[in-house]
């Protein structure tokens, strides 16, 4: 039983600290959708979206009002489309009958314009890597991710120097936005199947026909019980972030379950995230500095963000029987007000931002570089964050954003939850003939476990 402390703990959670469920994502697999002609297998795809989908964004509303709980987006994440086109080739088709069934339902984001290729790219996948760029500049809320690399599998060094160009390719065709496009790309290594956050959203191929996992998210909770504990050793203080983590889960656990219920799909899994946005009070970054640092970036914060994302996962863990995708501490440098001013003070560079990624929950996020930078280069990037996560048996990612005609010190502004990102220096010595030699790099000896 709740106690009246707790009633009130958590109602002040919701009022004055940003606690919210990040997303209710919708996970629905497309497998009964493929055909030999383009048309048949975009249309069973928009129709599957719209019928399953189709009260997701009135159901979120009801819930909100009900529990009193900010619901912020709701989304949906199908099936790999290089997948479910590989029949038709109609790559492009689908993705219009994406962006037609998420604008019809009225969700946010729709992600799964996704190929998982970390051992080898098939004929089929090929012609959908050259359909990224078209597919997501011309379409508004479709999101597309490349799973590149994984612990078992190794690094596709050819799929690496792919992600590059096309990382390119995606902020040459929406220049004038400041390459917005690339906001809605990520290049994985160990991609989850169940993750609810997009833009890296997709439903693995062992998952149910329709289930729905609810993200959860409150920086501004866990910042608030830190700065309460100003003299506590890391072991109370560890203690405590995973006391709230377990009151958040539960939280976002019951909206979830019960969103499930009324649309008659199962119930997949709570992610408990610390999502952060460009709002005040709602920055991961905060967290580390209220622990005793005096910026996010000095020494000392690769340490502190291990020991939040560690409580995290343990509180979460405790809550729920059904913790997956993600969970822990994600640092997207755009938008998080913490990170952005600890760049524009220069307390926080890529390389800092690498050795972080070690030890939070996903890898480089929003990350601007100059417009300039080329694709060996934004290819090694994503090497670098692939071997990260191969090694360490964790998901790593790359989102990054060259920003076109924008140099170091300039600023990109990309608007709502995505925010500013401040244009970071990547490293001027060239990759290039790294990058060129292709093939794989080989996994790691403790990959092999059977």
């Amino acid at each position: 039983m709740l106690t009246k402390n707790e009633i009130f703990e958590t109602v002040e959670m919701i009022k004055d600290q940003n606690l919210d469920v990040r997303t209710l994502t919708l996970s629905l697999s497309l497998f009964d959708c493929i055909s030999d002609d383009k048309k048949k297998c975009a249309d069973k795809v928009y129709h599957k979206i719209v019928k399953t989908a189709g009260k997701l964004v009135e159901t979120g509303n009801i819930l909100a009002a009900e529990y009193g709980v900010p619901i912020v987006n709701k989304r949906v994440a199908v099936t790999p489309v290089s997948l479910i086109g590989a029949a038709s080739g109609g790559f492009i088709e689908i993705a219009r009958a994406l962006d037609k069934a998420a604008k019809e339902i009225g969700i946010d984001f729709i992600g799964g314009y996704s190929a998982l290729i970390e051992k080898g790219i098939t004929p089929a996948e090929d012609a959908f890597l050259h359909s990224v760029a078209e597919a997501i500049s011309s379409t508004e809320k479709v999101c597309s991710s490349v799973n590149v690399a994984s612990t078992r599998a190794g690094i596709n060094m050819d799929a690496v120097v792919r992600a590059g160009a096309m990382i390119k390719q995606l902020a040459e065709s929406t220049k004038k936005q400041n390459g917005i496009a690339c906001a809605k790309f990520v290049v994985f290594c160990n991609a989850v199947p169940d993750n609810p956050f997009m833009a890296g959203a997709f439903t693995g191929t062992g998952e149910a026909d329709a289930a729905l996992n609810v993200g959860v998210s409150g920086p501004g909770v866990v910042e608030k019980t830190v700065r309460n504990l100003p003299h506590a050793d890391f072991a109370a203080l560890a203690e405590a972030i995973k006391r709230t983590a377990f009151k958040i889960t539960r939280a976002g656990s019951l909206i979830g379950a019960e969103a499930a219920k009324r649309l008659g799909v199962q119930f997949g899994i709570v992610d408990l995230s610390l999502a952060p946005t460009p709002k005040l009070g709602d920055s991961v970054a905060h967290i580390l500095e209220a622990m005793g640092l005096e910026r996010v970036g000095t020494h000392g914060t690769t340490a502190a963000l291990a020991l939040l994302n560690d409580a995290v996962k343990k509180g979460g863990v405790m809550a729920s029987p059904a913790v997956g995708g993600l969970s822990g501490a994600f640092i997207p440098v755009s938008e998080d007000a913490g990170f952005i001013n600890a760049v524009r003070a220069g307390a926080i560079t890529i390389d800092k931002l690498e050795a972080m990624t070690s030890v939070c929950s996903v890898g480089l996020d929003m990350l601007a570089v100059p417009g300039d930078t080329s694709a060996a280069t934004i290819s090694a990037i994503i090497a670098d964050e692939c071997a990260i996560g191969m090694v360490n048996h964790k998901t790593t990612a790359v989102r990054i954003i060259p920003v076109p005609g924008k140099t170091v010190g300039d600023e990109a502004e990309f608007g709502g939850l995505l925010g500013t990102a401040p244009v970071m220096a990547a490293h001027s010595a060239k990759s290039d003939a790294f990058i060129q030699r292709g093939g794989r790099i080989p996994a790691p000896l403790h990959s092999y476990r059977n």
